[in-house]
């Protein structure tokens, strides 16, 4: 059941994944989250990926966890603690499997994303947005604050303005959200799959080596402080530099010509 959550399309380098949870508004469910997990790890270990989409079907990209799935473990004998410590890892540890994915992912996202699905966007390298989406951190409206949404949140806008939307549960504009930080780009929802995937082909026109290698560096230095950031920035950049093709690079813009890589 959860390999049928999550559909491949391939399209030459770039791989989208799209949700297929439409009718439950693509929640996270125990049951979503492992398809995401079983696909981001094949895509891991896929050299011909060079840069992901991450999609979905229906009227929201995803409206956050199952909360009928979460209030029927209530019934548990402990209340429901292990169902929900259980189901909390276990997104968080998809959110990470993004964040450690060699490949650029980036949310082509519709609709609403709300909660746990605002998280899922915050936790994508990049974001496309149509017009009109709203983006929230709700979980305040039922009485639950988002603390897990509000891990990946604050990594991606300033942190007041995400402690604003946590404690308020109001809704931001896809607009906002650029301002923000939160998307890259909104585009028409007409455009909307045609302008995500021009920007996944950009990034897989790139080398892949020096990508990964820049991705990696990026996560790497977030947190750290400024003297352990340029520390660490420095290696990977050499380590950049020792790739033969990205010495065939330098030669090729220094004799202005193409750089001869192999596909």
């Amino acid at each position: 059941m959860a390999e049928s959550l999550i559909r491949q399309e391939n399209h030459g380098a770039v791989a989208r994944l799209v949700m297929t949870g439409g009718a439950n508004y693509n929640a996270l469910s125990v049951q979503m989250l492992a398809a995401l997990g079983q696909a981001l790890d094949r895509i891991a270990a896929d050299d011909s990926v060079r840069a992901v989409i991450l999609a979905a079907e229906g009227k929201a990209f995803s409206a956050g966890h199952d909360l009928r799935q979460m209030q029927a473990a209530r019934a548990d004998a402990d209340g429901g603690r292990a169902a929900y410590e259980e189901l909390f890892a276990d997104c968080a540890q998809v959110m990470q499997k993004i964040a450690a994915l060699p490949q650029p992912v980036i949310a082509e996202v519709q609709g609403v994303a709300t909660a746990a699905g605002c998280q899922l966007v915050a936790s994508c390298d990049m974001a496309v947005a149509a017009e009109g989406v709203r983006f929230g951190v709700n979980g305040i409206n039922i009485g639950l604050f988002c603390t897990t949404p509000m891990v990946a949140l604050t990594r991606a806008i300033p942190p007041r303005a995400a402690f604003e939307l946590l404690v308020t549960g109001e809704f931001m504009d896809a607009a906002r959200a650029r301002e923000l930080g939160l998307v890259n780009r909104v585009v028409p929802a007409a455009e909307l799959a045609e302008s995500t995937m021009e920007l996944a082909q950009l990034v897989a026109s790139k080398l892949p080596s020096a990508v990964r290698l820049g991705k990696r560096g990026f996560r790497e230095q977030q947190g750290l402080s400024l003297a352990d950031a340029y520390q660490r920035g420095g290696a990977i950049m050499c380590e950049n530099l020792m790739l033969p093709e990205t010495d065939e690079g330098m030669a090729a813009f220094l004799e202005k010509r193409p750089p001869s890589w192999a596909n």
